[in-house]
């Protein structure tokens, strides 16, 4: 075949939807290939390597993200059915939840005071712009609610997208690792931390390597961390004067 007729038909595949589509399930299926062969550890998770290879496609081909993100976009949608599936293992608990009620409300309190608190002083004390500390801010909620409450409060919405997949990653290496230390076994407590801390990152660890009772209370957190940091994080910005 021609260069010619090789260069028209990557341009007319470019441009097609089922190409991004295509690149983005191969991307994933290959991570978790890679992330097994390293012994499934943590700090390669999947999710983050299947990033870094879509993006150095779209550099390698130069597609823009736009017309990538006109396939991706199937997938995406996805994203809110995956969501609201979680209350189908949470359902099968929910006596134990019933139970936990108030300290498990305590524990979502305190979690994002400290994350939030803590994410704000260091930003400040090494000198951030205010655009990204407000950015920072609420990294440790799931990526469209951190979205939403960034452009809410005057930060960058990608940047806290950005941030929320390294806060995930860097709660699914070092999760396991402080329950081992701590002598932490009961998988409500792991799966509730793995999803306060680490959300959609953690939840998926949580199913995946600790149990279905251990994955709904992590699905649970999620929901509860990104539904109080709505309202208690336009608050804890005015604090701190931004």
């Amino acid at each position: 075949m021609e260069a010619s007729a090789l260069d028209e038909l990557w341009v007319y595949l470019s441009g097609n939807p089922l190409v991004s589509l295509l690149v983005t399930l191969l991307a994933f299926a290959l991570a978790v290939r890679i992330n097994r062969w390293l012994g499934g550890t943590p700090l390669m998770h999947a999710v983050t390597l299947s990033i870094a290879l879509i993006i150095t496609f779209l550099l390698l081909t130069g597609i823009d993200y736009a017309t990538y993100f006109e396939g991706a976009q199937f997938i995406h949608f996805l994203l809110g059915p995956a969501t609201v599936a979680l209350a189908i293992p949470l359902y099968d608990h929910r006596e134990r939840v019933r139970q936990l009620l108030v300290p498990l409300l305590a524990a979502c309190c305190a979690g994002i005071v400290t994350a939030v608190a803590s994410t704000l002083g260091l930003a400040l004390l090494f000198g951030a712009s205010p655009q990204t500390v407000l950015s920072l801010a609420p990294r440790s909620v799931t990526s469209p609610i951190a979205m939403g409450v960034a452009e809410q409060i005057g930060g960058i919405p990608s940047l806290a997208a950005g941030l929320v997949l390294i806060t995930g990653s860097i709660g699914c290496a070092l999760g396991p690792f402080i329950f081992r230390m701590l002598g932490v076994r009961d998988p409500v407590v792991q799966g509730f931390t793995m999803g306060l801390a680490a959300h959609g990152f953690g939840t998926a660890q949580a199913f995946a390597k600790l149990g279905a009772m251990a994955g709904a209370f992590s699905g649970l957190a999620m929901g509860l961390t990104g539904l109080v940091t709505a309202f208690l994080l336009p608050a804890l910005v005015a604090l701190f004067g931004l």
